[in-house]
């Protein structure tokens, strides 16, 4: 009964309407089109994107997503359905450790607390790897647990395969996240030696097997490059150099935890007597207290990153809920309401985040002697997926000697094709997706009469015949 009701939740919560939901800038679009332009180029091996090879994730993400497309097509569907059911999957991973671990009322109850907790919700919609990268570590840190404790040191093979999942999802962190863990946990055990088991030494072996089947071939292939912007910029300039200073302080992921567990945070406010602490609290809260100061420390910092916690935090939060039925129930039932309704909001914010209607509203005007561009702080990658166009991103030519890629920089990530105002062709049409907030200077550097075409909720659309 249980799993028929999980499931229903899972459909309810994490599939319905993603065939509504467009794609949104300015990361969604990126998986998207990169995926898109490998179908197109018939290259499942390097990922690409405007044309050139893109280092930005690893290959596994990209895969789930070309497989989505050759099952249900290049549409909204196709791309949000692994993350989809992959939160899913998440799920009842909680479901079966938490019963495996204590019971199953209480692996119910955190089955169902981490299905409606907002950042989960949040992520299961979204088209990045963060859901698959939940999966494959949560798979790691249970097989280890079940290993350990119950000495079955075969397991240990399962949590290497799935470490060498991880790293092919996101990189490094895939492999020094639970490492760190585990390597916590047996320190808090007085077992460090336990790392220096067979078992131990042969799943390195196995992980190294499955990492090495895209990260060799894409260094013989792409060389110093690919280890420059996928290890350099991707990993290592992630972690010490924010891309979002705004979002560098130190208070970022005590607010994401409070947002993102909404009201199944109330144990941190009303517990005035910490419970024991055994093997299995302690696996948990190191587990989950890692994840968070491991993120805390990054320069970089965005809400899905500390994703991994919300499995050992939804698991410590059942034991105080599953004595605590109808305050349990009421939460439930309005996570359910509020996700639902959300789901449509949802919708219409991504709607204001996504070049779909700009797409639909300018193919009709494109021919050979048509020049597309977008201006503002935003590029219009999701325009580039939904038209298949060629858009330049319109700026000053010293503005372009800025946000040209170097290497070692964030701007290795600006790939996309440019175009200084100067060269504007006098000699084609010219269609631009201007950024309302930035539309007075657009005008003031742009020659020439402009007429509005459309005008949308954060950009308007104008043309030069």
């Amino acid at each position: 009964m249980e799993n028929k009701i999980l499931l229903v939740l899972c459909l309810l919560l994490f599939f319905f309407c993603n065939w509504l939901i467009p794609v949104t800038d300015p990361t969604e679009n990126c998986y998207a089109l990169t995926a898109k332009e490998m179908l197109e180029a018939g290259d499942y091996f390097s990922p690409r994107i405007y044309g050139n090879f893109w280092y930005d994730k690893p290959i596994f993400f990209y895969w789930e997503i070309l497989l989505a497309y050759k099952i249900f097509g290049v549409n909204e569907f196709a791309l949000r359905f692994f993350p989809a059911l992959f939160a899913t999957v998440g799920v009842f991973l909680t479901y079966f450790f938490a019963t495996k671990m204590y019971n199953k009322k209480i692996g119910f109850t955190a089955a169902i607390i981490l299905a409606t907790a907002p950042e989960y919700w949040y992520i299961s919609h979204a088209i990045i790897t963060d859901m698959t990268l939940f999966c494959a570590i949560s798979t790691t840190l249970m097989t280890f647990y079940f290993a350990y404790t119950e000495k079955k040191p075969k397991l240990l093979y399962v949590a290497f395969a799935a470490t060498g999942v991880a790293v092919l999802t996101k990189g490094p962190i895939g492999i020094c996240l639970p490492g760190l863990i585990i390597s916590l946990f047996l320190l808090g055990q007085g077992d460090l030696k336990y790392l220096l088991r067979g078992e131990i030494l042969k799943g390195a072996v196995l992980m190294a097997a499955i990492i090495s089947t895209w990260y060799l071939p894409m260094y013989i292939i792409h060389g110093q490059q690919f280890l420059t912007d996928f290890l350099g910029v991707h990993n290592f300039l992630r972690a010490t150099v924010s891309e979002h200073p705004e979002t560098d302080v130190w208070y970022y992921y005590s607010a994401v935890f409070l947002i993102g567990f909404a009201f199944w945070t109330l144990p941190v406010f009303t517990i005035r007597k910490l419970p024991a602490l055994d093997t299995k609290r302690r696996f948990l809260i190191i587990w989950a207290v890692t994840v968070f100061v491991v993120f805390q420390s990054f320069a970089t910092k965005y809400p899905t990153y500390t994703l991994p916690y919300m499995m050992p935090l939804a698991i410590l939060f059942a034991g105080f809920f599953v004595e605590k039925e109808k305050l349990f129930g009421s939460i439930t039932a309005a996570m359910v309401i509020f996700l639902t309704v959300g789901t449509f909001v949802g919708i219409n914010i991504c709607e204001k985040n996504s070049h779909k209607a700009t797409a639909e509203t300018i193919m009709p005007l494109v021919d050979e002697n048509t020049c597309v561009v977008s201006y503002g702080r935003g590029y219009a990658g999701s325009l580039v997926f939904y038209s298949g166009l060629n858009v330049y991103r319109l700026e000053t030519y010293e503005n372009i000697k800025k946000l040209k890629p170097s290497n070692m920089k964030w701007t290795t990530t600006n790939v996309m094709p440019f175009m200084d105002f100067e060269e504007l062709p006098t000699d084609k049409k010219i269609i631009a997706v201007v950024e309302k907030k930035s539309e007075q200077k657009f005008f003031e550097l742009a020659k020439g009469n402009w007429r509005l075409i459309e005008e949308l909720p954060n950009y308007r659309v104008v043309v030069r015949d």
